[in-house]
């Protein structure tokens, strides 16, 4: 199997390059973050590539050749794919284990968060404060690098990673559980300390250029903001995950 672990222009990341490669990998079930196919491509091998994906969920990127380029400068026959140094988990058998023991779910979903090293470090925290699972959109979105496991310090070994294709298919999932949904957000008044975030919840973090989207902070059942003092409009999502979660951590160990 060709195979490549370097550092890219864009990320740290495991990558399968060449048809026969990519098409093992698929038929194995490997966890594939993205597939990137030169656009154009009518090669013979290309339509047996073609073949595999039919009905499959996998995000695909039809890319310019010089695209793949930058990712390996070995043969790669105009496809790539990237692949998760560890295997997504589905979000629903997570949540009826976590019920039949009688732990109280704790969900982090990230929406449209791209910056590796804070994915990182939302996860180092996350595992800091017992989180269950960490939700992402597979689209427009992070993906498990290995250099966001380095950055995690090793949580994200540890902490199961859902990437779904639509977050408000799992927002409503969760709701069917009786999980409440808080969104963080400087869009309320409503701040962080007046939620309870005893009971089932679930902490949207939104994207480093525009915070929670429109629509999931209308899917919310809570909105919540952190006060401050200062100038400057907004904090590092990363920071604010930490300050969002370490509050219901507070709540929890003093119910």
């Amino acid at each position: 199997m060709a195979y490549n672990k370097g550092r890219t222009q864009e990320d740290a990341e495991d990558i399968i390059y060449g048809v026969r490669a990519v098409i093992e990998a698929i038929r194995s079930e490997r966890p594939i973050n993205k597939i990137f196919i030169q656009k154009g491509m009518n090669k013979e091998l290309f339509y047996e590539l073609k073949e595999e994906l039919a009905n499959k969920k996998y995000n695909l990127q039809f890319v310019p050749i010089h695209k793949l380029n930058k990712l390996t400068r070995k043969n790669h026959q105009g496809v790539i794919a990237q692949v998760s140094p560890i295997p997504y988990q589905e979000l629903e058998p997570i949540l009826m284990k976590l019920f039949d023991e009688g732990e109280v779910p704790l969900i982090l979903i990230l929406d449209r968060l791209t910056d590796v090293r804070n994915f990182g470090a939302i996860a180092r925290t996350a595992e800091c404060n017992g989180v269950h699972a960490i939700v992402i959109p597979q689209k427009d979105s992070v993906s498990i690098t290995s250099d966001a496991v380095k950055t995690s310090a090793g949580a994200l070994n540890k902490i199961p990673v859902c990437q779904v294709q639509d977050l408000s298919s799992s927002i409503h999932e969760l709701k069917q559980h009786g999980v409440q949904i808080v969104s963080a957000t400087e869009k309320t008044p409503n701040l962080v300390y007046n939620v309870d975030f005893t009971i089932p919840t679930a902490i949207i973090m939104g994207s480093e250029e525009d915070g929670v989207s429109t629509k999931l902070l209308a899917e919310s059942d809570v909105k919540a903001k952190i006060p401050m003092e200062g100038t400057i409009a907004s904090l590092n999502v990363s920071v604010s995950a930490g300050i969002m979660l370490y509050e219901c951590t507070r709540q929890r160990l003093t119910e």
